[in-house]
């Protein structure tokens, strides 16, 4: 693929910095979840950014449900990107799924990235024995059907739980990136995504980890970037944001540029 999945991807290249900056969005969004970010970034790096294949702003043609039934596929997507750019070295900042799928380049290929900063990670969503993934399996079976049934209903309710905080236009951009996926395409990806167990492989990164986490996730209890801390194999920190929500960059850009300053450095 190469030069094509660059276009099939829409990937950008933007700033005139030396070190490079990759920025990979979560679920439900597409690169544009980056757009208030991007402007305090530019100057001191080139930024990479793409859109995942499942985002609403690829052609849904692209999305081959026999490929992305793991996040592996998704994996092999960014580093390819990477490869085609000649990247040598870069840093990822990656929001959800996006902070999963960078784990596991990483372990893949950790002499690409010098660090890691993951944005309202998780490992696992569901809970377990002694693990606290925030998700009862069959809340998880709730949400699919609600999906299933009505989707345009489920993501009017889904975004503002999502967002957390009041932030009108924060509902309305996840909203609009949400509705833009085909709705097929977006539960096949939550089932993909609610089925992941990454915990057993989170010792193998040895790439330096920053784990930012909102202080109230609907998504992600807070308990889980203590959990990403201790398990991941590296040297990590956590920054615990005293925001609401599960996507800080559509809802608190100023806060979030300020910790991603400081795990940049």
């Amino acid at each position: 693929m190469g030069r094509n999945l660059l276009e099939i991807l829409n990937v950008r290249v933007v700033g005139s910095g030396e070190k490079i900056l990759l920025l990979s969005h979560g679920f439900g969004t597409d690169q544009s979840a980056w757009q208030r970010v991007l402007p305090y970034f530019i100057r001191e790096y080139k930024v990479i950014l793409y859109d995942l294949v499942c985002a609403g702003s690829v052609n849904p043609d692209n999305f081959d449900f026999r490929r992305y039934t793991t996040l592996d596929a998704y994996v092999d997507d960014l580093l390819e990107i990477l490869d085609t750019l000649h990247v040598e070295k870069c840093t990822l900042v990656g929001h959800s799924v996006s902070a999963m799928i960078g784990i596991l380049a990483s372990i893949r290929r950790p002499d690409l990235f010098l660090k890691l900063v993951l944005v309202g990670a998780s490992p696992r969503f569901l809970n377990d024995k002694d693990y606290v993934g925030g998700f009862e399996r069959a809340e998880i079976e709730e949400v699919f059907s609600a999906m299933e049934a009505n989707y345009e209903a489920w993501v009017s309710g889904f975004a503002p739980l999502a967002v957390g905080a009041d932030v009108p236009a924060a509902v309305r951009e996840f909203t609009r990136t949400l509705f833009n996926m085909r709705p097929d395409i977006s539960l096949f990806v939550s089932r993909t995504v609610f089925n992941s167990d990454l915990r057993g492989i989170l010792e193998m990164v040895r790439v330096p980890c920053c784990i930012i986490q909102s202080a109230k996730d609907v998504s992600v209890p807070v308990s889980v970037a203590a959990y990403l801390k201790s398990h991941l194999g590296g040297r990590n920190t956590v920054e615990i944001l005293h925001t609401e929500g599960h996507l800080p960059h559509l809802s608190a850009p100023a806060v979030l540029v300020q910790v991603l300053r400081r795990a940049l450095r």
